[in-house]
């Protein structure tokens, strides 16, 4: 019996991985048995064509590198990941929280192309990565919305604060912005979940407040 695999999804500086992170202590407290998975896997041989792409080797600005053939740097670390870490822990039933998966590309990669192209690569990248390439689809996607003024600034703080320069496509405020509107239509057309991360002033929402809502959305698939 295949598993349940549920991933977090959103636009650089969207608080994802903070609130992946709460995500997990949650399952964890709960005593529950999950594996976690940190998409690209920056520390595996398979991430070596998606480093050299994000570190500016292949061009300076992200259209330099086209969807198509940026997706597959990123699908196959996913595809190496599921062979040796995860797939059989996954077919037999085990729970699978993933902070990205083939959802980044849909948001990053579909960002380079016309809008009138996007819907017909969400097909293409959905049967290359899950029929092609087998890899699981998800029970449920959490899309975190946050404005590009908002998620540009939470980014510069953060490089600010670890001494870090953002990578290619976090140092691009024209393309943050596309990404985020590819995002809130991919979140359409693939039925992802939205999760808004500012409030009606368009403030940003506590961490706890937006963790509050993901419990609740993730805790309708694990109790079916």
């Amino acid at each position: 019996m295949a598993g349940t695999l549920i991933v977090l999804e959103g636009t650089d500086g969207s608080g994802k991985s903070t609130q992946f992170e709460r995500l997990c202590r949650l399952m964890a407290a709960e005593n529950r048995d999950f594996q976690r998975l940190v998409f690209p896997q920056y520390s595996e041989p398979s991430s070596a064509l998606l480093k050299m792409y994000l570190q500016g080797e292949f061009g300076s600005h992200p259209s330099d590198v086209n969807a198509y053939a940026a997706s597959t740097f990123y699908a196959v670390d996913r595809y190496a990941s599921y062979k040796k870490v995860w797939g059989r822990f996954y077919e037999d039933g085990g729970l699978v929280l993933a902070d990205r998966y083939t959802t980044s590309n849909a948001v990053h990669q579909a960002a380079k192309l016309p809008e009138e192209e996007r819907d017909g690569f969400f097909r293409w990248l959905m049967e290359f990565e899950c029929g092609k390439l087998g890899l699981p689809e998800p029970a449920l996607v959490l899309y975190l919305d946050v404005p590009t003024e908002l998620a540009v600034q939470n980014l510069r703080r953060r490089e600010a604060e670890r001494h870090t320069t953002g990578d290619i496509h976090e140092v691009d405020t024209g393309y943050l912005r596309t990404c985020r509107e590819t995002a809130r239509h991919a979140a359409q057309v693939l039925g992802w979940r939205t999760v808004s991360c500012t409030d009606a002033s368009g403030a940003m929402r506590t961490v706890d407040d937006i963790g509050a809502e993901i419990e609740a959305l993730v805790r309708t698939v694990l109790d079916r």
